[in-house]
């Protein structure tokens, strides 16, 4: 049985996130909606929308979750590999839902405060540009 079940990996670009073995079955989704990926399925690429990865392995009871950016999913064999900007793991969806809403307010603080300082530095930079002109 173990031969029949995939490996799936997420990978991040920085890190490995999860590495997960005896996977049953994958749910995951693309713009063209969700679909299903099993062992016997023939070797596919995808382009993943932001939203929930969905699956079921051996050792897990029911459906595991994880939150996924956008990205690509490539299946060759037995091996899922699921490469994506971000990922967030949870054990239920309403763990999953508070996680990522929370990751989401953090990565909104962050990005007004780079944008900024990226607003201060625009106009000091056109500022001393205009002044090099009329001198």
């Amino acid at each position: 049985m173990a031969e029949s079940l995939m490996q799936l990996k997420v990978l991040l670009p920085f890190q490995v996130f999860a590495e997960i073995n005896g996977v049953q079955r994958i749910i995951a989704e693309t713009s063209q909606g969700s679909f299903g990926i099993f062992p016997q399925r023939l070797d596919c690429v995808a382009a993943l929308e932001p939203g929930i990865l969905t699956y079921k392995s051996a050792a897990s009871d029911g459906e595991v979750y994880i939150a996924v950016d956008e990205g690509m999913l490539v299946k060759t064999g037995r091996e899922v590999l699921v490469s994506v900007r971000n990922a967030i793991g949870g054990g239920d969806l309403g763990e999953l839902h508070n996680k990522v809403r929370s990751q989401f307010l953090e990565l909104d603080e962050q990005e007004l405060s780079i944008r900024s300082t990226l607003a201060k530095l625009e106009s000091g930079f056109i500022r001393r540009f205009a002044g090099l002109k009329h001198e």
